[in-house]
């Protein structure tokens, strides 16, 4: 017990080291003057007269308010820990240690999540994610792969306690989908998703051949930020194509007999939104034309990224060869991300959403991409 307690005590002021640094990088008191701020604009007479506006000034407010309860809370455990350690040290009860080694655990946890929050410092990161998840070449196979991402990823929001929203549903013929729109709802979600952006790969035997043959399958997934009316990203109404149709049901008395469903085709760049979510109309064209405006500044924060890289005469074409994320089932079982070059052979665990190992590494090495930068 000695030598835990000695080796406990290490651990902790390593803990405490990552606190001090991730204080700094919070910076708790621009934080506290923030949201003080935030309440001078509450409390203005004015503030309703843009509805929209106010709204996003609470919801930042709220927010900003819980991060701030959330990071005192850490700093009060950490104290209450060191006072717990002064006390067995006097007193050598062994209550006080069990729960000096159980505070430990405690903030073992949170510095981690806290670690990993600071690492979400761009723009839209705190925002909802909106996914979409396309099959490859391949027909069956890869629309029962697309399917099978889909789960892993809607297992893992899930688990985080995040809303998943199906927004349009394409199912395949024989098995599996052709297309899938979700919208994910919760703090980071975005942040924490777009390291899924990209092509997923899979190795396995086939359960569809008859021959019990090897099968290379792809599926492509497209992450990004939810926005709201605050950015400002025009959207002409001469440049939009809009179709009804009836959204896809059950059949029989269930069967939707009226055009709810929404395809908006933009003219100018050729991208397709459909949303089939909601029983109105009118419901689903607010939210496909949200989804429109989201992939409109998606295309135009990749048009930017382009750029730089011509300049640093950086060129990869996104072919479907260029895969982020191998998943092997067969001959042995391995999951390997490609850009951070983290594996693990626990291959069911990730396909059933246990897929923080690779967003953690993906976030530390988006990290140290950008300083290169």
């Amino acid at each position: 017990m000695i030598d835990k307690y000695q080796e406990t005590l290490k651990e902790f002021e390593n803990l405490k080291e990552k606190y001090r640094e991730i204080e700094i990088l919070f910076s708790l008191d621009n934080k506290v003057k923030e949201l003080k701020n935030l309440d001078k604009t509450i409390n203005q007479n004015n503030l309703w007269d843009n509805p929209e506006k106010a709204k996003e000034v609470l919801k930042k407010r709220e927010y900003l308010s819980k991060e701030i309860e959330s990071f005192k809370a850490l700093k009060n455990l950490i104290e209450d820990t060191e006072t717990l350690k002064e006390l067995y040290e006097e007193s050598q009860e062994k209550d006080l240690l069990n729960e000096f080694f159980e505070n430990i655990e405690k903030i073992k946890k949170e510095i981690k999540d806290w670690e990993i929050k600071i690492l979400l410092s761009d723009k839209y990161d705190k925002n909802n994610a909106i996914v979409s998840i396309s099959p490859g070449a391949g027909g069956t196979e890869s629309c029962d792969w697309a399917q099978m991402i889909m789960r892993m990823l809607t297992r893992w929001a899930e688990k985080k306690g995040f809303e998943v929203e199906i927004l349009d549903l394409l199912e395949g013929d024989v098995a599996g989908i052709k297309y899938v729109s979700m919208l994910i709802k919760g703090p980071y979600a975005y942040g924490l998703l777009k390291s899924e952006h990209g092509t997923h790969r899979l190795v396995r035997i086939s359960p569809f051949d008859s021959n019990a043959r090897r099968h290379t399958s792809f599926c492509g997934v497209e992450v990004i930020p939810e926005v709201d009316d605050s950015v400002n990203i025009e959207i002409k109404e001469e440049d939009l194509e809009i179709e009804t149709f009836r959204a896809g049901g059950p059949g029989g008395q269930h069967a939707n007999k009226n055009e709810t469903a929404v395809r908006i085709l933009h003219k100018p760049t050729n991208i397709v939104v459909t949303c089939s979510s909601e029983r109105s109309q009118l419901m689903n064209k607010i939210k496909a034309l949200k989804i429109l405006k989201a992939k409109l500044l998606e295309l135009e924060r990749k048009r930017q990224e382009e750029e730089k890289k011509k300049l640093k005469g950086e060129h990869k074409d996104f072919a479907w060869g260029n895969q982020i994320r191998s998943y092997i089932l067969h001959p042995y079982k391995l999951v390997k991300d490609h850009r951070t070059n983290v594996e693990t052979s626990n291959a069911q665990a990730v396909l059933d959403g246990e897929i923080d190992l690779f967003i953690e590494s993906y976030l530390k090495w988006q990290a140290k991409q950008q300083k290169l930068d």
